[in-house]
């Protein structure tokens, strides 16, 4: 199989730096590493440290940014996604070529996350090489187990059968994108199988530096479950509950907020949300007028 690892980016070219080394590592080296940012900023002085990555420009907003790497990816048979503050164990790409050899109607697969800052305040690069060499791998490191979806910071697809059916990801969802993983990854279950593999292990660290406002995060957390379940690629007994559990959390919490989380502007957002949706105007791309 030809295997490339597609890198969206912004605002974070130190992490990024470290995740490039971290890829250097791969038992089974990458065929094509693309990464693509918005600024050169966003890339400032990787392009000279990483002379066989390609760098490629696109408008700012996840989605855009992963079909801009999509589509140069015509000589490939799966890409990796991974988000710019995620660290691989040295074995990721040699498992999921591995799954995806053995399991041929499998269409997505996403790792096991063994410590998520996303979770948190987030964790810098040294914790994260930390959890990664302390990690015990699995007795069996080829065990899968169905999944819902796949989870964006370390997602795998195959690639013809998103060309078949002319999947991309929707880029209605703005900006961060949220819940776009969940929504292109169940458009592709449609067509095989989404695995959880117990041998693909790694960090999210979580970083929370580029991160969109907690207004219009917490208006996303509303509006775009409510719009995939009018699209049909997430049920509405995940929809209401998900929207539900965000806003009551943010509720919650904003009594005595953490100091890394807009608990506060998160809540405002969800509260427009659902004034938005008693209006009917309600829509993932209204957060670019918030």
């Amino acid at each position: 199989m030809r295997l490339a690892i597609g890198i969206a980016t912004r605002g974070r070219a130190a992490i990024l730096g470290e995740v490039l080394c971290e890829l250097a590592r791969q038992s089974r080296a990458p065929d094509r590493v693309l990464v693509c940012h918005v600024t050169e900023d966003d890339v400032a002085g990787l392009p000279a440290r990483f002379p066989q990555v390609e760098f490629l420009a696109s408008p700012a907003g996840l989605p855009r940014q992963r079909n801009a790497i999509l589509d140069r990816l015509g000589d490939c048979d799966a890409v990796l996604f991974l988000d710019d503050d995620f660290l691989p164990a040295p074995d990721y790409l040699a498992v999921t070529e591995a799954v995806l050899v053995t399991h041929p109607d499998c269409v997505v697969t996403t790792g096991t996350v063994i410590a998520d800052g996303a979770k948190g305040p987030g964790l810098g690069v040294a914790e994260g090489r930390a959890v990664l060499a302390a990690d015990v791998p699995p007795a069996d490191g080829m065990a899968v187990a169905p999944h819902f979806n796949g989870y964006g910071c370390n997602m795998a697809f195959r690639l013809a059968p998103l060309r078949a059916h002319g999947i991309r990801v929707d880029e209605a969802l703005p900006l961060y994108g949220w819940y776009e993983d969940i929504d292109v990854t169940r458009a592709l279950g449609r067509h095989g199988t989404i695995l959880r593999l117990e041998g693909a292990r790694g960090v999210h660290l979580g970083s929370k530096s580029g991160r969109v406002s907690g207004l219009r995060l917490g208006y996303s957390q509303v509006a775009n479950p409510v719009y995939l379940a009018r699209k049909g690629t997430f049920p509405w007994s995940h929809a209401i509950p998900s929207a539900a559990r965000h806003t009551a959390m943010n509720a919650l919490r904003s009594l005595a907020p953490e100091p890394h989380v807009d608990r506060f502007g998160r809540l405002r957002g969800n509260l427009i949300a659902l004034f938005d949706l008693l209006r009917g105007r309600a829509h993932p791309a209204r957060i670019l007028e918030l």
